[in-house]
């Protein structure tokens, strides 16, 4: 696996949870800026034929 498809993966997973423990708090507003993120990462791995599974669902 190369140094951008490691990075963009460890980045989606980290976004994901950093997206779970908003909701999980209620915080709306981050929620939507992690959400917003993960769907920039997710776009910017599916550019590039990285492949992921998603854990979090809007």
């Amino acid at each position: 696996m190369d140094a951008f498809t490691a990075g963009i993966l460890q980045r989606i997973e980290k976004t994901e949870a950093d997206l779970d423990q908003a909701r999980a708090t209620g915080d709306d507003f981050l929620a939507e800026v992690e959400q917003a993120e993960l769907e920039d990462l997710q776009r910017l791995a599916n550019e590039h034929g990285v492949r992921y599974e998603a854990v979090s669902h809007a």
